[in-house]
């Protein structure tokens, strides 16, 4: 796992996919990535304002007034920025593996803290637990966004190996 977090660059090419939906100021991204997330990850004040400003020094994105808030500094994209997006969305293309690596790779940690001899987390009452019974919920809620997002959830039974070669991709991706 080459990943600590987010996929490098998936704050920027979400700044601009949000900005072509509308002018948005800051904070409003910010929520709406949360809301993205599922509530789960919003990213820092300190991650998404420098982007913008980037995109403002770029040309990607411009400032705007609001004569009905005045004090937000609202962004719109650019003709510049379109194209921009239009490359960063090819460039998201190949980031699947590099979502995929960092998912399982946070859920190896969280069953090893409940599995390995090495850890010693304790389970305070009323509380999350590193446990079977945690881990079994956050896979069940994993299969119902599944299932609400693209249908029936079908186990697959291929080794990695197997699946890998039958998609045409490479492991090492």
């Amino acid at each position: 796992m080459e990943h600590s977090g987010p996929p490098k660059g998936l704050v920027s090419y979400l700044v601009l996919e949000l900005l072509e939906e509308k002018p948005r100021y800051g904070y409003e991204i910010l929520k709406e990535i949360e809301a993205i997330s599922g509530g789960h990850w919003e990213p820092s004040y300190g991650s998404v304002y420098p982007v913008l400003y980037k995109f403002e020094e770029e040309g990607w994105a411009e400032r705007i007034e609001r004569e009905d808030e005045p004090d937000r500094k609202y962004f719109r994209l650019t003709e510049d920025g379109e194209a921009e997006l239009a490359d960063r969305r090819e460039e998201s293309a190949g980031k699947a593996h590099d979502f995929a690596d960092t998912i399982l790779g946070f859920y190896h940690v969280y069953v090893a803290l409940a599995t390995d001899d090495r850890f010693s987390v304790p389970c305070e009452p009323d509380a999350w637990c590193y446990d079977d019974t945690f881990s079994a919920w956050m896979i069940e809620q994993m299969i119902r966004h599944h299932e609400r997002d693209f249908g029936e959830f079908e186990r697959i039974e291929a080794t990695p190996e197997a699946f890998y070669e039958t998609h045409g991709v490479d492991a090492e991706e």
